[in-house]
């Protein structure tokens, strides 16, 4: 699977993860952006998996939604690979 495939996946899923917690922290997008410190926008763009965010903002968003950052990546792993250089990540299905 080539890396932008890859991150597109992980972006989604990540996406997908972050709706789920600000839907049940009954927040709209534009207070998650205030909580946060962020663009409205930009969280819009996560949840679309159109952006994948650096870790300080997952750290932000987690803590503005009050979960942890576990909730945020979950269903998102890397393996190494069976022989170097270069490792994959996947995602499994939503729960």
């Amino acid at each position: 699977m080539g890396r932008r495939i890859v991150g597109k996946a992980v972006a989604a899923r990540f996406g997908q993860n972050l709706l789920e917690a600000r839907r049940k922290a009954g927040l709209a997008q534009a207070e998650l952006a205030q909580r946060s410190s962020l663009h409205p926008t930009y969280v819009s763009h996560m949840e679309q998996g159109r952006r994948l965010p650096r870790i300080d903002t997952v750290v932000r968003l987690a803590g503005a939604l009050n979960v942890g950052v576990g909730e945020l990546v979950r269903g998102i792993e890397w393996s190494p690979p069976p022989s170097p250089p270069s490792g994959s990540f996947a995602t499994r299905p939503a729960a």
